[in-house]
């Protein structure tokens, strides 16, 4: 089960990684047309990439699933600031407070690439031990059996995660096409980071 699990929340920090790289152009250019998307597309990714080792090196010292846990609770609070920032001046929208709510939401997927990253490895040890014997033997081979499917599982979810650079966009322009608006969208992401706290919490943090 904790290869789907971590497949759920790894579409949620990496596949949001990805697919909010494709979808803040889309976005720019249809909520502000006045706007070149060319020109501030570049800056979530390269947030995103520069917070991933930040999420991996306080997952070390304060556990990857408190890490994760509340790096989706606050992608849920960024993705309500976009929400605010898109309905502002009267629903013309306000970019700087748009792109800046962005940012926030690529740096905290960064991190949440990280920390799910430090979770598996953690996940399949600690279950291979437990159900190894006591001697040491029995120890070291679940140590080499724990190895072999993190190994599989970080493969695994990366490529399931990586359908999010498909899903978001995708999401965004069928809100666009039924509803004029992105927002439908936009909400569906905070139920799904809610799925994603929830996820977390039952089956890791609260441990």
């Amino acid at each position: 089960k904790h290869n789907w699990l971590m497949c759920w929340l790894y579409i949620g920090t990496f596949g949001s990684f990805i697919g909010f790289s494709a979808g803040l152009a889309l976005l720019t250019k249809s909520q502000f047309p006045g706007v070149n998307p060319t020109a501030y597309a570049f800056l979530g990714p390269l947030v995103g990439a520069l917070t991933r080792p930040v999420g991996g090196w306080i997952s070390d010292r304060l556990g990857g699933a408190r890490v994760t846990l509340w790096t989706f609770i606050g992608m849920i609070f960024a993705v309500c600031a976009v929400l605010g920032a898109l309905r502002a001046d009267g629903g013309a929208g306000n970019f700087p407070a748009f792109l800046g709510a962005f940012i926030v939401l690529f740096a905290l997927t960064g991190i949440g690439n990280g920390s799910t990253f430090r979770m598996i490895p953690v996940i399949f040890l600690t279950e291979r031990q437990r159900a190894a014997g006591k001697d040491a033997a029995s120890q070291r081979q679940a140590v080499q059996d724990a190895g072999k499917e993190s190994a599989a599982v970080l493969g695994f979810s990366g490529a399931i995660g990586a359908y999010g650079g498909f899903f978001i966009p995708k999401s965004f322009g069928t809100s666009l096409d039924l509803t004029g608006s992105p927002l439908a969208a936009l909400y569906c992401f905070i139920v799904f980071y809610v799925t994603c706290v929830l996820v977390t919490w039952w089956f890791y943090a609260r441990r």
